[in-house]
């Protein structure tokens, strides 16, 4: 691998382009996920599965959301090596916002494909406690496999360094970087899909689409834009940047793209705290608006197309 390949020209387009990217993400994700909470906490006071699960979204992107402002100061300064435990929490919470949210999607995907794919099934497999219990589920796991990953990205004894950036060979390990992406986006991407394309195939074909089926099929197309939008370019970047750190791809200027692709894709994938906020509309407009009845409507078509099929 050659040694005098030059990046100060992506850190220098990085420094504003971060600047002018991250500020109206930071604000406005704050304003939409803090409202959502409140909407959800305070004004509907509704617990159910859905806005159990939008919640702990919201949380999620909060979590993401507050080192943002960290993640701004360490990509244009140094910070000294006693500052090094302080970036590593960030970066947990960091990493833990992103793969939490990858993680709750996926079970929103999930939930709905068995509330309207297999009703009859979802009584005894979907309840808010079922979801509370999963959420929690969800937190412990990104949590207990993030932290002690994350904290070995950092060499001890380092020298003035860029949080968020500069992390150790530790962190670029095959297993890490194959974990990262078949555990961490893949096998919940194949999930997402999955349900999504079912769901919104059941609902099509049970006939004319009521108010609360054309609410479900937003939720799902809001959902799968906030996850595909953001986190399919930042994954396909880490890969290729994972290539060049095994010295796989060489060449000067296909590294100088991939940083620059790299960064570019892993500011991108902050958006979706604000891309979520299509879940949290369309989730409380269903839960102000829900029938009782819903449920039992679905049953009957989907009684009704299982035995026009038989016939």
């Amino acid at each position: 691998m050659t040694s005098n390949c030059s990046f100060e020209g992506v850190d220098h387009l990085m420094k504003y382009f971060e600047l002018v990217f991250y500020i109206p993400i930071f604000v406005i994700g704050l304003i939409l996920n803090t409202a959502a909470l409140f909407v959800f906490c305070v004004i509907l006071r509704k617990w159910t599965e859905s806005t159990i699960y939008m919640t702990s979204l919201a949380l999620m992107d909060l979590l993401l959301l507050l080192p943002l402002p960290f993640k701004m100061h360490a990509s244009n300064h140094l910070w000294p090596a006693n500052l090094q435990p302080l970036c590593s929490v960030l970066e947990v919470l960091y990493f833990v916002g992103i793969y939490g949210s990858i993680y709750i999607i996926m079970c929103i995907a999930v939930d709905r494909w068995v509330a309207i794919c297999h009703p009859y099934k979802a009584k005894q497999l979907r309840s808010p406690k079922k979801a509370l219990v999963t959420c929690m589920g969800v937190w412990t796991l990104v949590l207990a496999v993030i932290s002690p990953t994350t904290y070995r990205f950092r060499e001890v004894g380092q020298k003035d360094f860029h949080c968020f950036h500069q992390f150790s060979e530790k962190g670029w390990s095959p297993p890490v970087i194959i974990c990262l992406q078949v555990f961490g986006f893949l096998l919940p991407a194949l999930l997402v899909v999955y349900c999504s394309v079912q769901t919104i195939c059941v609902l099509k074909q049970s006939g004319k689409l009521s108010s609360q089926s054309r609410a479900c099929v937003k939720i799902i197309y809001s959902s799968l834009s906030a996850f595909l939008l953001p986190f399919t370019p930042s994954h396909l970047a880490i890969l290729l940047q994972f290539l060049v750190r095994q010295g796989v791809i060489e060449d000067c200027k296909c590294r100088v793209n991939i940083s620059l692709f790299i960064q570019i894709a892993l500011c991108l994938s902050n958006i979706t705290c604000c891309l979520d906020a299509l879940c949290y509309y369309f989730i409380a407009h269903e839960v102000r608006c829900t029938k009782p009845t819903f449920r039992l409507s679905m049953v009957s078509q989907r009684r009704a197309t299982f035995s026009t099929s038989e016939v």
